[in-house]
């Protein structure tokens, strides 16, 4: 009987560490950022502005610019969770040939910049970033909010709190606690969980036409997640048979983000500012 107690107690302690530490670096599982801060030239969009954004608690945030076309949509990009926006480059690149033009926003401990990433560090982030597309003369009826993976969180709760054209989608999950679980079942994270991103129990105030964009071979993200949000929100979907969860833009993702714009906004009226 000692030997069990015994056993159940080294169980348990062990439980307890495990679930201790994974508590204390859970930001670390979520979030994987290259600090190193790169240059829209070294990325290959030498063309992109470098611009500093102001957050509401006081910090300044690298993000590149390119304008739009006159009278065209100008979309507020939001990252996943690895990396910095220099590998982003090219779809700034994708968009802008469809004459889009992009703030490409840069998070909170993300290439270069300082403080440290977290569900409401990034939801301030964003706000900064569509704040200064309102700065720069671009009314929210040409904002396109792009949402990618971890993205998608923030910009499904700005979308849902601020009026803008559209939000696009891509490899959307419905929440960070259902993801945590599938990852890690036997743990209790509705308790240990610090950042949620409850998309699911957010889209359904978003108020502008959604696109959700997903691969059928996805295996970060289950597709089905990306059902139950386009069900929940009575959004579009888009989905490629073949796609996974990063290699979307080769099976026609920019076409039909330009597809969806296209056949639900309405037609540009008028000339945008470009900058200041």
């Amino acid at each position: 009987m000692n030997l069990l107690a015994s056993v159940a107690a080294a169980v348990l302690l062990g439980f307890c560490v495990l679930t201790g530490g994974l508590y204390l670096m859970q930001r670390r599982l979520i979030y994987f950022p290259d600090q190193s801060l790169p240059t829209p030239a070294a990325a290959g969009v030498p063309g992109a502005q470098v611009r500093r954004l102001a957050t509401a608690d006081g910090l300044s945030l690298v993000a590149w610019y390119a304008p739009p076309a006159p009278g065209r949509f100008v979309v507020l990009y939001l990252h996943g969770n690895a990396g910095n926006i220099a590998y982003r480059a090219p779809r700034l690149s994708r968009l802008a040939e469809l004459g889009w033009g992009v703030l490409l926003l840069e998070y909170r401990g993300y290439g270069g910049n300082p403080g440290t990433p977290s569900e409401q560090g990034l939801l301030v982030d964003a706000r900064a970033g569509l704040a200064e597309l309102r700065r720069l003369g671009i009314p929210d009826d040409r904002i396109l909010l792009w949402g990618e993976s971890l993205g998608t969180g923030p910009a499904v709760q700005l979308a849902a709190e601020q009026p803008v054209a559209g939000v696009l989608l891509e490899a959307p999950f419905t929440s960070m606690s259902e993801m945590a679980h599938r990852h890690f079942p036997w743990l209790p994270v509705g308790l240990l969980l610090r950042d949620r991103f409850d998309s699911l129990g957010t889209i359904g105030a978003v108020r502008a036409p959604i696109l959700v964009m997903q691969g059928a071979r996805d295996t970060i993200v289950p597709p089905e997640m990306g059902r139950r949000l386009a069900d929940t929100a009575k959004a579009e979907l888009w989905q490629a048979p073949q796609g996974g969860h990063n290699d979307l833009a080769d099976f026609g993702l920019i076409e039909a983000a330009s597809d969806f714009v296209r056949r639900r906004l309405p037609p540009p009226h008028g000339v945008l500012m470009l900058s200041r």
